[in-house]
């Protein structure tokens, strides 16, 4: 078949029957989604309902108990996330998690010698000064890591995580926490990767986010799967309303 032919590309990301228990809890219960390249998709849900899991999954930092994730054709689900990042998937954190003993620059150059495209010495440091001001720290590579305040900090982690130069980025509520000039920055941060050509599977709570960039969404509670498709009739939908408010709140 043609390139002109295809309907639509291949998927980066193939997630398929994913189930991860915890004892007698299952976190994550037969969730299935795909991300095509270039996408921001979001997964969405109610707390409890299994999204950093699912992320851990993905990423590595967590092995499933059945199910497959599949990036770009390989079945990559019981790889370690060191693999995984070399592969190409790049993440953030709920709660930030930056080198808070070393500077900005070196927290970036922290991520080079472990991406798909490594780095080292005076080609690390001046990768990493670009780095800090796409996110918009520029000229504050000598800064400590621990004086960052908490928006600040995201965007060092988010950094860092570029610095993996991934094909796929997973942002774990990266937009939350933020006051409303550093949420539209962070919008449009987010916007810009898309534009470079980063694939995006963001867990968010932010619905004004969502909106504004994501263009497909999958929504999870209780661990399973219950909703997928664009944000406004995913948000519209009345199984997701139930789930984010209750029954009884719902509507009849």
């Amino acid at each position: 078949m043609s390139a002109a032919s295809q309907p639509s590309p291949a998927p980066l990301l193939r997630v398929e029957g994913l189930r991860r228990a915890f004892g007698g809890l299952v976190a994550v219960d037969g969730l299935s989604f795909t991300v095509n390249p270039g996408e921001i998709v979001g997964l969405l849900g109610p707390n409890g309902s299994g999204k950093t899991t699912a992320l851990n999954l993905i990423s590595g930092a967590l092995a499933p108990d059945a199910g497959w994730v599949v990036l770009d054709g390989r079945d990559v689900a019981r790889l370690p996330a060191h693999r995984l990042a070399r592969l190409g998937i790049g993440r953030t954190f709920q709660l930030v998690r930056v080198l808070s003993g070393l500077s900005l620059e070196e927290n970036v150059v922290a991520g080079l010698a472990f991406g798909r495209e490594p780095a080292w010495g005076a080609e690390a440091r001046h990768r990493a000064a670009a780095l800090l001001e796409q996110v918009g720290l520029s000229g504050r590579g000598t800064q400590p890591a621990g004086t960052l305040t908490y928006g600040d900090g995201k965007r060092l982690e988010l950094a860092r995580a570029l610095a993996l130069s991934p094909r796929l980025l997973l942002l774990d509520e990266w937009l939350a926490g933020l006051n409303p000039t550093e949420l539209r920055g962070g919008i449009a941060l987010i916007a810009s990767l898309r534009d470079a050509g980063c694939t995006v599977l963001m867990v968010e709570h932010v619905m004004d986010a969502i909106r504004a960039l994501a263009d497909r969404c999958v929504v999870m509670n209780a661990g399973r799967p219950i909703a997928e498709g664009p944000p406004a009739a995913v948000l519209a939908d009345r199984a997701v309303i139930a789930a984010y408010l209750g029954d009884d709140d719902a509507g009849g």
